[in-house]
């Protein structure tokens, strides 16, 4: 028998995604799409000061 300690995370314990949940679409999609687009417009704002 295998000893899994319980501090690790291992394959036993991981669910898939269920987008059927409000929480889980914000935080997977809408919050990393969020991030690219903020990061793009502070990148070209950024480069339009001199």
């Amino acid at each position: 028998m295998i000893q899994v300690s319980q501090d690790v995370p291992n394959n036993a314990n991981n669910a898939p995604l269920d987008f059927s949940d409000p929480a889980d679409v914000i935080i997977f999609i809408v919050l990393p799409v969020l991030f690219i687009i903020l990061y793009f417009i502070w990148r070209n704002k950024k480069k339009k000061k001199p």
